[in-house]
């Protein structure tokens, strides 16, 4: 099992910073962990991985302007943010998939954590 707890989400002007933590705990062996985001009423869509061998990928939308890292001696997960939307306006969830490598693309989660709200109003 993996639990996930993320922090860090709030309510930010555009063109402001915000930056995403997630501390992981449990098996988190051979994981890859990545970043999560639903807006209302729209799919849940994969925004950054971060895998085992500490390759990243990103969805084209956030490319340039979000930046996903891990800190492996405390376990944690965080994505910077910066140059933030509107359009990034969402809940963001941390989650992780029991597979070495795989781009956020392709990324099907195990495991999920319960979510942080970012608002970005313009």
């Amino acid at each position: 099992q993996v639990q996930l707890v993320e922090s860090g989400g709030g309510s930010v002007q555009a063109g402001v910073s915000l930056r995403l933590s997630c501390t992981a705990s449990g098996d988190t062996s051979r994981v890859t962990l990545g970043w999560f985001r639903q807006a209302p009423g729209k799919e849940r869509e994969g925004v950054a991985a971060y895998a085992y061998d500490g390759s990243t990928s990103y969805v084209d939308s956030v490319k340039g302007r979000f930046t996903i890292s891990k800190d492996t001696a405390k376990n944690t997960l965080f994505l910077q943010m910066n140059s933030l939307k509107p359009e990034d306006t969402a809940m963001y969830y941390c989650a992780a998939e029991r597979v070495l490598g795989t781009i956020i693309k392709i990324m099907t989660p195990h495991y999920w954590g319960q979510g942080t709200q970012v608002t970005v109003s313009s």
